[in-house]
């Protein structure tokens, strides 16, 4: 299952939802406001960094690069553009939209 979150970790409980919920081999794809997760310094990095144990993490590139943050990606997180996204999506069964 592809589980896309797309609100920042700072102001909903999406991410912590997901990854509570998300079984391993999941994948999880970080989009919009929910990028900041996957960067260096932030409250969600730790706890990101723990379920790459069990789930790939992907964030979208385009994101990173809107907010200024891609030079600071967590080690381990998989950057996509938009043809990585939609292949995400193509490669999955099932995806599941945190809001």
């Amino acid at each position: 299952m592809l589980h896309i979150v797309n609100k920042s970790p700072t102001e909903r409980n999406s991410l912590d939802s997901c990854l509570r919920l998300a079984t391993k081999g999941s994948a999880v794809l970080l989009i919009e406001d929910a990028v900041y997760a996957a960067t260096k310094g932030t409250a969600a990095a730790a706890k990101l960094q723990a379920a790459m144990a069990d789930l790939k993490v992907y964030a979208l590139a385009p994101d990173l690069n809107a907010r200024g943050v891609a030079g600071r990606v967590l080690e381990g997180v998989n950057l996509v553009d938009y043809g990585g996204f939609v292949d995400l999506v193509a490669e999955h069964n099932t995806c599941q939209s945190w809001l």
